[in-house]
């Protein structure tokens, strides 16, 4: 029998049970677990409780529902732990990883782009403008991202693309917090160094305009540090 999760802690408490049935095996990927009466039974939880665990651990990427089948385990590694840990990590560190990911992404688009998405990111730019104390924050990091993420898009590879965006819906917390402090924030031109980096068809020039780009933010993080 499942470990009983205590009513007191519900649908997260019973989706930390599925999950430990997954991570020992006794559930493998592609299996089919117990239906919601059953996990009810198993959990000691409501059926609606057994619901929310679900639903949590679908969005999670651990479990899918195939409509008139049933819930299958989908993988057996749960990231939320880590994407936890990279939350608490410094602002440095955070910075860096972009720098990595967004470098190779500009080599990669500089091989790979078409007239057409050169237009895009001019375009793209163009509806960033700058950053206003008055503006919508939220609403410029929007704006900022569809820009940078674009250039992953046009790098050509989706593992990368994909990366960047799991990642970046996790660090736009920390990306709102740097904005208005004493972080130099890379201004039109810089924006447009990688565009005419991209443009060049050379990927070590727009690999280095995308380091130019990050390393104000990088070193003035490093001398606080």
């Amino acid at each position: 029998m499942l470990a009983q999760a205590p009513r007191t802690s519900l649908a997260d408490t019973a989706a930390d049970s599925i999950r430990a049935e997954i991570s020992a095996g006794r559930w493998s990927v592609g299996s089919r677990i117990p239906i919601e009466p059953q996990l009810a039974q198993l959990l000691g939880v409501s059926r609606g409780t057994v619901r929310e665990a679900v639903k949590t651990l679908v969005s999670r990427g651990l479990l899918e529902v195939r409509q008139g089948s049933g819930t299958y385990v989908r993988s057996g590694f749960d990231p939320s732990s880590s994407l936890q840990k990279m939350r608490l990590a410094s602002l440095r560190d955070q910075f860096e990883v972009r720098r990595a990911l967004e470098v190779e992404a500009a080599r990669l688009a500089a091989v790979r782009h078409t007239a057409r998405d050169l237009r895009r990111l001019h375009v793209l730019l163009d509806k960033r403008g700058g950053f206003d104390p008055a503006d919508n924050g939220a609403a410029f990091i929007e704006r900022d991202l569809a820009f940078h993420l674009a250039i992953v898009d046009i790098s050509g590879n989706l593992a990368l693309a994909e990366t960047c965006r799991f990642i970046t819906g996790y660090i736009k917390e920390t990306i709102a917090s740097s904005m208005g402090s004493a972080l130099p924030e890379p201004d039109d031109a810089a924006h447009r160094a990688i565009i005419e980096g991209i443009a060049s068809r050379d990927p070590d020039v727009a690999a280095a305009a995308v380091r130019t780009f990050m390393a104000p933010m990088i070193n003035a993080l490093a001398l606080g540090s």
